[in-house]
């Protein structure tokens, strides 16, 4: 259906892809997996006609892609579920889901009619309550992601790519996707399935292509392979057990009970909220202490998040830092509070894509580094963040290349990099590892936990990586917007942990307590 034949491509003096050759079968679900930088996106941007390739070609039933100007052509070839958001916010969701591909009626007029009709018939296939006519900016990620899939199958193409499409969903919408592309290959759709979670590539392909550094470096069917097998063929020399994060060792080094004084306090805050409500939420943070909040997307996880780095306001409740009550919905009043944010959405929230890497680790600091007369210089930027570049692993050509240039694990870096540069007294790390690769999201821990250490803090929120909490001191699961279960003392079993956040078990292994001085 979809051949790429030894296609290259050069951005600047980045070798992004070399000779790649990957071929797309009627009727099969092909994975795709590598590390951040590994080439993986650039190859979706070739399939799907977002730019030529320097040399090489892509071929549809052996025939050579439409000219990248014929956009009908390729929207009949191929549809693109893409890693970072396509939804316009201020559209409506039909409109979202019809964007650049608006029907008309036999009378050459816009078919909107049609057009929300045939968007309700694809919501209610897939079992999702989203108004056709809301408007996009109302919904939340996870709703947003469910508008960019049902625009993919919208256009009923042959061969579908779908770059990270999990990323902001709950389980019980990704069973929905596998099923539904699982019914697409049973009538001989191509896919093309992109995911840092390896356990759903052994779930739903059939084969898969393991890229490095732009390279093709094996392909193989999922059955011959193990996860461990595939990380080791990620990492190469680096080795698949340090990439994984480092397994026990690690977390028990880490592990200790907290006796410093209390560094966040958040005691009965409530919220009334689209991205999930919260009532009565009461935790604290000590000295030197890492603390996981983990639940669904509706569990109130990222309502916590915002509201403590001043980004929502609260109906009730207060957040004191290091004894003192903090002004909530202000964010500049959290950071000179000592909060330091890591948010959910890296691409909407987490940096400014046009600046470079050194620009954007520094913004939280400018004030520190300016003169009098509010002028900062390039050698001043690049000596205060060339440190935290090195720090947490940045790949990048220099410290002026933009952001937007860089793959997604290292654009996350900078995120964290951000938040960590101005020496907060708390860390609020909204899903930090979404998107990243084995070795980044092992990089990205080691940062955040080794901060908390240093006289800092650190609360690390997740709706969908509990690997970002097991290496915690204590997680708390939120259900409903409620606090459902603590657990206090590690090694944390993750399928108790998976059971609380479905509001289950919370007798048999759970420790509630009021949130105090201890909570």
């Amino acid at each position: 259906m979809v051949r790429a034949d030894r296609i290259s491509k050069r951005f600047g003096s980045t070798q992004a892809l070399r000779d790649v050759d990957l071929t797309l079968r009627k009727g099969s679900c092909l994975g795709l997996v590598g590390r951040n930088g590994a080439g993986k996106s650039t190859v979706v941007a070739a399939l799907c006609g977002l730019w030529v390739p320097d040399s090489g070609r892509v071929l549809f039933d052996e025939k050579p892609a439409p000219r990248l100007s014929d956009v009908r052509a390729w929207r009949q070839r191929i549809a693109t579920v893409f890693q970072r958001s396509m939804v316009v916010p201020c559209l409506t969701v039909t409109e979202n889901v019809f964007l650049g591909d608006l029907q008309t009626s036999s009378q050459k007029k816009v078919d909107w009619q049609g057009m929300r009709k045939r968007t309700a018939e694809i919501m209610e296939e897939w079992g999702f309550d989203i108004d056709p006519q809301a408007n996009c900016e109302d919904l939340s990620v996870d709703q947003r992601q469910i508008v960019e899939i049902a625009r993919a199958l919208a256009m009923d193409s042959p061969c579908l790519l779908l770059d990270e499409p999990t990323a902001a969903l709950e389980r019980k919408a990704i069973d929905t996707l596998f099923g539904r592309v699982r019914a697409l290959v049973a009538h001989g759709v191509a896919v093309l399935y992109i995911s840092h979670h390896l356990e759903e590539v052994f779930e739903i392909c059939d084969d898969v292509t393991v890229m490095r550094d732009g390279v093709v470096i094996q392909n193989a069917p999922t059955s011959e392979l193990s996860k461990d097998d595939l990380v080791s063929i990620m990492v190469g020399d680096q080795g698949g057990q340090n990439a994984t994060g480092g397994a026990a060792d690690g977390r028990q080094s880490r592990r200790h009970q907290a006796t410093g004084p209390v560094r966040l306090a958040v005691d009965k805050l409530g919220r009334e909220s689209t991205q999930g409500t919260m009532r009565e939420i009461s935790l604290t943070v000590r000295e030197g202490e890492s603390v996981g909040v983990t639940g669904l997307l509706s569990s109130g996880v990222l309502t916590l998040g915002r509201a403590l780095a001043g980004m929502e306001t609260v109906d009730a409740g207060s957040v004191s830092v290091d004894d003192r009550r903090m002004r909530l919905g202000d964010r500049e009043a959290a950071q000179r509070a000592g909060i330091g944010y890591v948010p959910a959405d890296r691409a909407a929230e987490g940096f400014v894509p046009q600046l470079g890497v050194g620009e954007n680790l520094t913004m939280t600091v400018m004030n520190r580094l300016a003169s009098r007369l509010g002028v900062v210089s390039p050698a001043q930027i690049a000596a205060a963040a060339a440190p935290m570049a090195e720090q947490i692993s940045v790949v990048a050509s220099g410290l002026d290349q933009p952001v937007q240039e860089l793959s997604g694990g290292n654009q996350q870096k900078v995120v964290v990099g951000r938040a960590l540069i101005h020496d907060p007294s708390v860390i609020v790390a909204v899903c930090p590892t979404r998107g990243v690769d084995v070795a980044s999201k092992a990089v990205l821990l080691d940062a955040l936990h080794d901060e908390s250490r240093r006289t800092g803090a650190a609360l690390l929120i997740t709706t969908d990586e509990l690997d970002d909490v097991l290496d915690c001191d204590r997680v708390i699961v939120l259900v409903r917007g409620e606090v459902f279960a603590r657990f206090d003392q590690p090694p944390f079993d993750r399928e108790q942990l998976i059971a609380a956040t479905e509001g289950i078990g919370r007798t048999a292994h759970t420790d509630i307590d009021d949130g105090g001085e201890n909570g």
